[in-house]
């Protein structure tokens, strides 16, 4: 099978060579546009991390190809992607127009089944979470939060305290 066919010591070392580079290549990035160029803060900086991560796997795959469009492509990306992040956080509009909005999935021990159903959630996935965080008992749990970038925030304590207002500013409670 071809598949299994060794590789040539000259593509052997184009890819060394394009890893080495396009590795370099991404510490510049990243040192040029900060690191949210990576982070998952949102749904779009994952979306594009992907995208990113795909672009350079090509490249280093496919040495023998040219390495601009990829250097071309991730620079692109990584300037839209700081351009993006810099008019979130200039601007609650945009953040409410582009973002999605995070969602209450449970409230004080209670279960909100409509916000589960929104967040396209099943009950089991809530409980993992639940038992993920070390919850014992529904009671113990103040919110559980669907955040913007698909993960679940458990809230939880056996004290009597209130979670500050200013946490849950922006979490939609009902889907």
């Amino acid at each position: 099978m071809e598949i299994f066919d060794p590789l040539s010591l000259k593509t052997v070392l184009q890819i060394v060579v394009a890893a080495v580079f396009i590795y370099l290549y991404m510490m510049f990035i990243t040192r040029v546009t900060g690191k949210r160029t990576f982070a998952k803060m949102t749904s779009f900086d994952f979306a594009v991390t992907i995208a990113m991560g795909s672009i350079l796997a090509d490249a280093v795959n496919t040495p023998e190809s040219s390495l601009m469009p990829a250097m071309v492509s991730i620079a692109l990306l990584a300037g839209l992607q700081a351009l993006f992040a810099k008019l979130l956080s200039s601007s609650d509009a945009a953040q409410k127009i582009i973002t999605n909005t995070p969602i209450l999935l449970m409230k004080n021990g209670t279960i909100l089944k409509k916000n589960l159903n929104k967040a396209l959630v099943s009950q089991a996935d809530l409980m993992g979470k639940l038992r993920e965080a070390n919850v014992l008992q529904l009671s113990q749990v103040k919110a559980v939060i669907f955040e913007t970038t698909g993960d679940i925030s458990v809230l939880h304590s056996d004290k009597p305290i209130d979670i500050d207002a200013v946490i849950m500013e922006d979490v939609k409670s009902e889907a």
